[in-house]
């Protein structure tokens, strides 16, 4: 395992780490050693959880011992130093960590890579007792109907004592090691079934002296579960990962919609209280009054009335008013700062009352007076009304059928948003806190994020991706085929000739992406209005658009019921896996499920293409506020300044930041590891402009091309996907759903076909260019232009009619895919990253938007690349897989001399003769992609040189495992067909010997690369003997 120094801290990392790791966890421990807080974006696949992990514990463990209960020799501490001896260690008075996620599935994956580094900290994860419960009645219960019945069943007295509670503090006293070791949710559960304590409790118990706490972002964002945490806050470490969606997380956390069936349903169960109180003969409760009730039956029956009597001049706009208007309200009903505990606990024992009859009677649990209680706390936050001039109080009609307002039923509801979302992260300030790192994979643009959160963030990371740039193809498309600007703004949406448009684009790009194609919408108003159009709209009565679109990939629409979206999913992925078609196309919106919880790795994204800016609707009332509320608050910073140019948030600034970061979260699903690839296509003019790519994330930026010519996409598209079909690895498909509570992943093995369907699709779209009369080639362009596809004379194309087709597919059989092999390294030294290090040199202007790829394995040798990339299709009178080719052919040229060393020749002669176990099987001739010479010249081989080669060989076969050597024997092949330029096969192949143990065969096999080529063989060898 290697160790990297950086700023003083050692830093152990599972593998070797990409140099974008190492700067994401220098920032990291920036941030911790001078205690400020830090913006850090890092995409997804670039081991960012991993980086965060290993960089906090070492900075923790630098401190100080961690707070496990075993000594440094392994022993454990003795039992009866308990809890409260782990509570009064030295270790316990470090800062704690405290490590939260949007939900638990999240965590989970978290937990999963804290195993897999060498640290073990005390720790633990928290979690609902809808999460941990184990008593056979209470765990069937939900919401504050389980809370209500854990805590009555836990009173000491009670008739009905929870046996798994009592238990809880005996175990712990005779197991200190529980959190030691890395533990789940599940783990908790697995040992309060098996020994008997409490899941619940002993997570509750352990979190005050673990050393990193893991949780779901509202421990941390709502004021009653921090205050129930307990924790000493002073100098602690708070990490929000997955950050993208935060700050309207805190705003709505901090805000409430009081809608009128919710009041009404509090009316009937407050009435209900009375009668059910009146029908006891015995009550020993203070609260027991149906008094009590009957008064709060009244309280909710007035503010319904003056809810009514707001007077709304305009239903698009409602009633609006300032933040403290909402206590002018509450007044009028007695409800004030003094007054509400006592209301809140009149409520409470409703809540009881309700939910212990409905459980007699077998009904539904669910109390809705419990929402008053969360709407009260909200509004006398902290017991305070300070924070009531962030927020807006309106009141707007609500949707409702005729006959409900005759019947006189309420249709208005009352609403207090919060515009400040940083007044949950400003109490971390005041509470002493010492870092908050907030991270993600797509938090650009990032102005937005510091400025709402009102926090300051000193340290700020937009990181490159660790894959090449042979990887990603990202461009804009101003236009379709038929030179018609595509363009979803409000104005031009509803035309037919966009949607016609946009659709004939559509078919191109489905006949072109092999397997999975994603298209994000900006709205289910524009999905459904495009989609409508391209069923009904054909030309020349032939197809419509959307059959055109099928032909080529089955569709799934993502539907507007979360409840339906479990079996979009399941549809999306059998279509995949459909061997008749080339692949399905997923229609989704952004900021819906699709953009947001699913990992489309692989086969299942191979490209995502966006309709159009997703700004949201301006007339809805919450936004309109929130502009408003953003321009009053930049007037009011700009005339505090006093002429200073200091950035300020604007109404306008925010709403196309949140856009952009819309359409960053859809990005997004694509590449989605080190060794993906996929197409980013932007479908709307817009993109094109400076300063909407600049909110594009940063990682992406480099790699944008804006086509002015719809020709010129499609023939570069085109030639990327058939590239990377060829020189790039095809893992397992899988596709991970994140959202569903438990992240479960799919894997499918690879299609027969695939390889097949990919060349040859590939292969007919760009012969087509071709073969038409119609193509022609521009003057001001060196691509060449394809013919629009709402052209009725653009056919299907029939890839067994085109001459090369059968050749590129024969060329993808012969492929073996590859893949890196991370090797953990024994006997490791210590890279010493502080000084001179790589985060202190200042790029190179062409290096500054070069996107991070392997550590100093960047290949400089142009006259290499560009020698290789002249290399042709393989000929047609090549051979199937047994790969009997001529010995005299090469990888160089056709009309290029060879140059090889004796030591190559040697070893060519060997590997020819040598068999190769593949799946199994012993097999002969798979050494013969390493010749290089003539057979004549094979003859002048001395038995010495066969010696050395075999040696070589023998040796090789030794120390790779069997699927290695397979990829050694195929890497070598690829470069015999010309498949993969040199640079790559030598990469790969050092990849293969890397490793102490495998250092003798990284040094000798130079021996077998062409002179020419060692300078490039070198850069892969290590420097210090």
């Amino acid at each position: 395992m290697p160790t990297y120094k950086i700023r003083g801290i050692d830093v152990d990392f599972p593998y070797e780490a990409y140099d974008c790791q190492l700067v994401y966890m220098d920032k990291v421990i920036q941030s911790l050693q001078n205690k400020c807080n830090a913006l850090l974006e890092s995409p997804t696949g670039t081991g960012k959880t991993l980086c965060l992990l290993c960089a906090t514990l070492a900075w923790r463990k630098s401190l100080g011992d961690f707070n496990t209960s075993r000594t440094e020799k392994g022993e454990q501490v003795a039992g009866s130093q308990s809890l409260e001896g782990l509570s009064q260690s030295k270790a316990s008075k470090l800062p704690k960590i405290v490590y939260t996620s949007r939900t638990h599935s999240q965590l989970r994956q978290v937990i999963r890579e804290l195993k897999r580094t060498i640290y073990r900290p005390k720790m633990v994860i928290l979690g609902s007792r809808e999460q941990f419960c184990i008593h056979k009645e209470v765990s069937l219960l939900r919401g504050s109907a389980q809370n209500n019945a854990c805590r009555f069943l836990c009173k000491k007295g009670s008739r009905r004592y929870c046996s798994h509670h009592n238990r809880t503090a005996n175990y712990l006293k005779n197991n200190l090691h529980i959190g030691d070791e890395p533990i789940d949710i599940e783990d908790l559960v697995n040992i309060g079934r098996q020994f008997g304590p409490c899941p619940y409790f002993l997570s509750k118990e352990l979190h005050l002296v673990v050393d990193i706490l893991f949780a779901p972002y509202n421990y941390l964002i709502d004021p009653g579960y921090r205050r129930g945490l307990g924790l000493n806050w002073e100098n602690s470490i708070l990490i929000f990962d997955e950050a993208h969606n935060l700050e309207s997380l805190c705003a709505e956390a901090a805000s409430f919609d009081l809608h009128p069936g919710l009041l009404t349903a509090c009316i009937s169960e407050a009435n209900n209280c009375i009668d059910l109180l009146s029908n006891r003969e015995h009550s020993n409760e203070k609260l027991s009054k149906p008094e009590d009730f009957a008064v709060l039956r009244a309280l909710l029956l007035k503010l319904q009335k003056q809810i009514s009597e707001v007077p709304i001049n305009s239903k698009e706009l409602g009633f609006t008013k300032p933040g403290p208007y909402i206590y002018e309200l509450l007044a009028d009903l007695n409800i004030t700062k003094e007054t509400v505990s006592k209301l809140i606990d009149i409520i409470k024992f409703a809540v009881e009352l309700l939910q212990e009859d409905k459980l007699q009677k077998g009904l539904d649990n669910a109390c809705r007076l419990q929402s008053i209680i969360d709407i009260l706390n909200i509004i006398f936050r902290d017991n305070g009304i300070a924070h009531a001039t962030f927020y807006r109080v309106h009141v707007q009609e609500a949707d409702t059928n005729a006959a409900d307002v005759l019947k006189g039923k309420a249709s208005r509801t009352l609403s207090w948003w919060c515009f400040n979302p940083g007044i949950a992260m400003q109490e971390f300030s005041v509470m002493g806190v010492g870092s908050i790192i907030l991270t993600s994979g797509t938090l650009s643009p990032m102005d937005s994020f510091a400025q709402e959160l009102k926090l300051d963030f000193p340290v700020r990371l937009e990181n490159p991706h660790v894959i090449s740039s042979n990887q990603i193809w990202a461009g804009v498309v101003p236009t379709g085929p038929s030179g018609y600007f595509l363009n979803s703004s409000y104005r031009n949406r509803d035309s037919l000739e966009y949607k016609q448009e946009l659709g004939n684009a559509i078919v191109n790009i489905a006949r072109i992406v092999p397997d999975g194609l994603l298209i994000f919408f900006p709205s289910y108003y524009l999905l459904d209005q495009c989609i409508g159009c391209w069923k009904n709209m054909s030309h020349g009565n032939l197809t419509t658009i959307w059959e055109r679109i099928c032909k080529y990939k089955k569709p799934v629409v993502e539907p507007r019921q979360s409840t339906l979206f479990q079996l979009a999913i399941e549809d999306y992925m059998a279509k995949l896996r459909d061997p008749s078609t080339s692949g399905a196309v997923f229609f989704a919106v952004c900021r819906g499920k699709v953009s947001e919880g699913l990992d489309f790795a692989d086969f299942a994204g191979r490209a995502v293409v966006i309709t159009g800016m997703p700004f949201a609707t301006l007339t809805d009332p919450k936004v309109r506020l929130k502009r408003e509320y953003l321009d009053l608050q930049a007037q009011s910073q700009r005339q505090g300044y006093k002429g200073l140019k200091l950035p300020v948030l604007t109404g306008e600034d925010w709403y196309n930041q949140q856009a952009s970061r819309a359409v960053n979260q859809a990005i997004g699903r694509v590449i989605r590891h080190r060794h993906d690839y996929g197409a980013i296509i932007f479908c709307d003019e817009r993109f094109a402009h400076s300063n909407r790519q600049s909110q594009i994330s940063r990682w992406i930026q480099p790699h944008i091309k804006c086509y002015s010519k719809y020709g010129d996409m499609v023939f570069m598209l085109t030639r990327f996907f058939r590239d990377a079909a060829i020189s790039l690895p095809t893992n397992l498909k899988s596709i991970k759903i994140k959202d569903m509570g438990n992240e479960r992943e799919t894997q499918y093995p690879l299609d027969k076909s695939y390889p097949e369907k990919i060349l040859t699709l590939s292969a007919a779209v760009d012969r087509s260019y071709i073969s038409s009369s119609e193509v022609k080639r521009s003057n001001s362009s060196s691509h060449l232009e394809v013919l629009p596809a709402n052209r009725s004379s653009l056919s299907p194309f029939q890839a067994s009619n085109l001459k090369g087709s059968s050749d590129l597919v024969h060329y993808e059989k012969k492929m073996l895919h590859f893949g890196r092999k991370i090797t953990q390294l024994q006997n490791h030294e210590v890279i010493d990253l502080s000084g001179n290090s790589l985060l202190d040199k200042k790029p190179r202007k062409e290096e500054a938007i070069a996107p991070c790829s392997i550590k100093k394995r960047k290949l400089l040798n142009t006259e290499l690349d560009a020698c290789i990339s002249n290399a042709t299709e393989i000929a047609s009178g090549a051979e199937s897989s047994e790969l009997s080719y001529p010995l005299y052919r090469t990888c160089l040229g056709k009309h290029e001399k060879p140059q090889i060393s004796d030591s190559r020749s040697r070893l060519s002669a060997e590997v020819s003769a040598l068999p190769c176990k593949v799946d199994g099987t012993l097999q002969r001739g798979d050494g013969e992609f390493l010749s290089q010479k003539s057979e004549a010249d094979q003859s002048s081989v001395s038995g010495d040189e066969k010696t050395k080669g075999s040696s070589f060989l023998i040796q090789v076969k030794k120390e790779l495992s069997a699927t290695e050597y397979k990829e050694f024997v195929g890497f070598m092949k690829a470069l015999k067909s010309k498949a993969m330029k040199i640079g790559h096969v030598l990469q790969s192949i050092a990849d293969l010997f890397s490793g102490p143990e495998r250092l003798p065969l990284l040094r000798s096999f130079k021996d077998y690369v062409p002179a020419k080529y060692h300078s490039i063989y070198e850069q892969y060898l290590p420097t210090n003997g």
